[in-house]
């Protein structure tokens, strides 16, 4: 049975792009209270589904899609620049598609703006116009604001005109720190990325019997299987294990687990992967925000999708990854050891490495102690610094890790951090491995 909050996102989704709505008009139409259609409307801002801006509303906007992660709408640069929209509120979703900083002769500026751009210039009126007639969208810098009559050429053209108190430089930065942040986004890799969909998923109804796990089993070679209801909703796992000494007529519901763990399908395959270790599961439900079944994961799929990671180029870099990219190898006789400096952003306000790095450090030289014991994937499980010593800015550190236990499904490092033959710094890591079978 569909709730109303699942009729209220589907009634968003069937809305024109560029519609405008509000809690009201979404509370009338669909005869639901203010609370339930507020709910709703925050769930569709949090899908990319709506965008809301100060001053304007909340409007329709067109889905991304991860491929196209890294572009921006009008409606997304107004909340990074802490804009206002001055005209053109029609169309704040469209999407930005390249951003010219307007430091020059108006002629000279014309050439390098094509539909889709966004003008970054000052209190030019002619720039403003020239830019608009182009099909470009302007954004006006250092607070400044517009004549009346080019607020209404952008609403004809359905043309955003924002305003900003940054300068022209600022906001350029602050954009291209959005553009640079999304694509980071976009290598982090989702359970939807992977996701095995409803149609393709080999299922169980409660009202099924364990005949059905029988056939299901010999078709599949599988042993575990989600259970849902009539609405969908996923309530049980069924495995080999709930069916042993069960007659083959006794009922589904009468066997399986309840509550079993699930994931969404935005949640993080780090995450799906820790969770299917910890707990020792081979498949894990995805559900949406109502618990329905949207299709399932398994480790295989995991651990191929881990994998495939390592091998992807790399566009945009997080801390993590611009730390572990600065850890030489050094080789000593027949251990191994690792060397880091101490660059200017790895040092807090007092000019010595800050906590967060030093964790990562540990962590970094820790995780590859461990993979040379045993390959394949592992996710840090806890990490115990007991002993740390201020490293000033352009210090050489040495990273000593010992591994002191490897089993099938856990390994343990003792870190030593040193700084000219002084230790700096102690740590004791502990990690789940996950198994390639």
């Amino acid at each position: 049975m569909t709730t109303k909050h699942e009729l209220i996102i589907q009634h968003i989704i069937d809305l024109e792009v560029g519609s405008k709505i509000s809690v009201r008009q979404i509370a009338k139409e669909m005869s639901v209270s203010d609370g339930t259609a507020y709910r709703a409307i925050k769930e569709a801002e949090n899908q990319g589904l709506v965008s809301t801006i100060e001053r304007v509303g909340t409007i329709r906007i067109k889905q991304k899609l991860k491929e196209n992660i890294e572009t921006l709408t009008f409606a997304e640069v107004v909340k990074i620049i802490e804009g206002q929209v001055l005209g053109g509120k029609e169309g704040l979703y469209k999407t930005l598609n390249k951003f010219v900083i307007g430091a020059m002769e108006v002629e000279a500026m014309m050439r390098y703006i094509d539909a889709g751009s966004l003008l970054i210039v000052g209190n030019r009126e002619e720039a403003h116009r020239l830019a608009l007639e182009s099909g470009a969208a302007v954004l006006i810098t250092g607070g400044f604001d517009t004549s009346e009559e080019i607020k209404r050429l952008a609403d004809e053209k359905h043309l955003p005109i924002l305003s900003s108190t940054y300068d022209s430089f600022t906001v350029a930065t602050m954009i291209n720190r959005a553009i640079y942040d999304q694509l980071i986004k976009k290598e982090i890799v989702l359970v939807s990325d992977i996701l095995i969909p409803i149609g393709e998923t080999h299922l169980l109804h409660t009202q099924d019997t364990v005949e059905k796990w029988h056939q299901l089993n010999q078709e599949t070679n599988h042993s575990r299987y989600p259970v849902i209801d009539i609405s969908m909703k996923v309530v049980g796992v069924v495995t080999s294990k709930d069916i042993i000494g069960s007659e083959r007529t006794t009922p589904i519901e009468k066997v399986m687990t309840k509550n079993p763990i699930t994931v969404q399908e935005n949640t993080s395959l780090a995450t799906a992967a820790h969770t299917m270790i910890w707990d020792g599961i081979e498949l894990l439900p995805v559900v949406n925000q109502s618990s329905k079944l949207l299709g399932i994961i398994s480790r295989r799929d995991v651990l191929k999708a881990l994998q495939m990671i390592k091998q992807q180029p790399q566009v945009g870099e997080t801390f993590e990854e611009l730390i572990a990219s600065r850890i030489q190898e050094v080789e000593a006789g027949n251990n191994v050891y690792y060397r880091s400096e101490v660059t200017p952003q790895m040092t807090n306000h007092l000019g010595t490495i800050s906590y967060g790095v030093f964790t990562s450090l540990v962590t970094e030289a820790g995780s590859r102690a461990l993979r040379k014991h045993k390959k394949g994937e592992l996710v840090v499980e806890n990490l115990t610094l007991y002993f740390i010593k201020p490293v000033q800015i352009d210090a050489t550190i040495d990273i000593f890790p010992r591994v002191l236990e490897v089993g099938r499904k856990f390994g343990k490092v003792d870190v030593e951090i040193f700084h000219k033959g002084t230790v700096v710094g102690k740590a004791m890591l502990m990690a789940q491995l996950i198994d390639r079978h």
